[in-house]
């Protein structure tokens, strides 16, 4: 199945400033500003995320054994992802132990996040853009418009196998949103037998529901020209940058633990460390424009939003993964894996997949794995056992990281000897992509928009710069201890400044 390629016409703006707001198909809030010069053509483009989450500040004082159910409320769709990166921070916080059927009960929970994450960000966020078009009108790009392209069946499909990763969540971690099991050592709860047969099925039944999102990508994208056409597009999507994701001691794919990797422009490894040693590769920026920081590699230093081995940016999530990793643990990933590696090659891409809209692909693949994955931790039957929580001593300072479905996540915590939080800072995966995020858009802006000439499904195409990322800003947005960046503006009652106090 093909998806048409909806032609809109553009017409001439004679304003100087294009804004969208607000951004389409992501979780939280932000917009997209596009400065045009006299002539029509973009001079710079920003992605301005305008709201503020202030965890890292009203979790000190609190007790550290709370910041698990506390930092999963950051968001919804993601809760998950923070409550196993806050679960192994309190690991090292208390220097305990999992025990073997404790971490096995943890992965196996985050592969139904997975499982549930990438099929909504498909199907529900980055779908509409293939399947109806990107220049389709917008009252069609949503999850209606592809339910009736693609027809009610295949819908009900990606709605049961949705509620299978989220239903095998609530089984292990308590509820499917925000859980409540992790503890330090170990877990809360320990499965039963019928639960954990009632979760094979299910995974069985997700792992053929991956192979058929993996077949649906290849007709609708990669069998068709006119995507392959945006996808390839290097004036607009595509950026040379360095790229960060968990990988085992073989370096494949790890969700849950391992160590982070990070390779360069041609895929050679420069930083291999662990969550304790985050601070010795990763430092953060800040721009008084946004509430987002933006994180670069130490190493190269924070040189603007330029491309290239100059620049410090790096990007994480399905394409950082997967451009670190040399395959998957289950041999359906690991397939996909290779015929990705095999078409780029094909290309003409000897190293990492700079292709930004390539997110899609590698996120398919790592649906596939995340089933395959929950499949193999459910069939095992040593996860009944009642041996599920080890030893843990004084609190003191620890690092978490996991790979939440949208890049690496990283928590830091120090509690004094009564346990109560004294320092916290959380680097999402979403921020980690920030910098990215706006070059892409900001590339994309210029290649697109010529002589002033805009219409939605041109806008549209902007959006599918930074949608690519699946960016969760309720998650990425926090303050530094200086505090957030504000500008407070008093006007009168007809719209005259009268005065402006900015802190930055």
């Amino acid at each position: 199945m093909a998806g048409p390629i909806i032609n809109d016409t553009p017409v001439k703006t004679h304003e100087h400033k294009i804004t969208i707001d607000p951004i389409t198909r992501l979780e939280g809030h932000g917009k997209i500003e596009i400065f045009l010069n006299d002539a029509g053509n973009v001079e710079n483009a920003y992605l301005q995320i305008p709201e503020l989450r202030g965890f890292e500040r009203f979790c000190i004082g609190r007790h550290v054994m709370e910041l698990p159910v506390l930092t999963n409320r950051l968001c919804g769709v993601c809760p998950a992802a923070h409550h196993l990166a806050s679960t192994k921070t309190l690991d090292a916080v208390f220097s305990a132990e999992p025990t073997p059927t404790a971490k096995k009960l943890r992965e196996l929970f985050y592969m139904g996040q997975y499982t549930h994450s990438h099929i909504a960000h498909f199907y529900a966020l980055a779908a509409p853009d293939f399947v109806l078009g990107p220049s389709a009108p917008a009252s069609k790009r949503n999850v209606l418009g592809v339910v009736d392209a693609v027809g009610v069946p295949i819908g009900a499909e990606v709605i049961k196998h949705r509620s299978y990763g989220q239903k095998v969540q609530e089984i292990v971690g308590g509820r499917a949103t925000h859980p409540v099991f992790g503890l330090p050592g170990g877990v809360s709860k320990q499965i039963s037998e019928e639960e954990r047969v009632q979760m094979e099925t299910m995974a069985k039944s997700c792992v053929e529901f991956g192979k058929f999102t993996v077949k649906l990508f290849k007709d609708i994208v990669l069998a068709n020209k006119d995507y392959m056409g945006i996808v390839l597009n290097t004036d607009a999507f595509y950026m040379e940058s360095y790229y960060m994701g968990m990988v085992d001691k073989n370096n494949k794919t790890n969700f849950y633990d391992g160590d982070i990797r990070v390779v360069d422009q041609t895929g050679k490894q420069i930083e291999r460390f662990r969550p304790s040693e985050y601070l010795d590769v990763i430092a953060e920026h800040v721009e008084p424009w946004t509430y987002m920081k933006m994180p670069y590699l130490k190493k190269v230093g924070w040189k603007g939003f330029v491309t290239g081995p100059q620049s410090g940016i790096y990007r994480v999530g399905p394409l950082g993964r997967i451009n670190v990793c040399t395959g998957y643990t289950t041999p359906l990933a690991q397939k996909e894996y290779e015929i990705f590696r095999k078409t780029m090659s094909d290309l003409g891409v000897k190293g990492p997949a700079h292709h930004t809209l390539a997110y899609h692909w590698a996120r398919v693949i790592e649906l596939q794995y995340a089933t395959e994955h929950m499949l193999e931790l459910a069939s095992d039957k040593s996860i009944t056992s009642p041996d599920i929580r080890g030893k843990f001593n004084e609190p003191k300072e620890g690092v978490g990281i996991v790979e939440a479905p949208r890049g690496t996540l990283i928590h830091h915590y120090a509690a004094d000897k009564n346990g109560l939080t004294t320092k916290i800072n959380m680097i999402v995966a979403t921020t980690n992509n920030y910098a990215a995020i706006n070059t892409s858009v900001r590339q994309a802006a210029k290649a697109l928009i010529k002589d002033g000439m805009v219409s939605p499904g041109l806008l549209n195409k902007v959006e599918m710069a930074f949608r690519c990322y699946d960016p969760c800003n309720s998650c990425g947005t926090h303050s530094l201890n200086c505090g957030p960046a504000l500008e407070v503006v008093v006007k009168d009652k007809n719209g005259s400044v009268l005065s402006t106090q900015r802190n930055f």
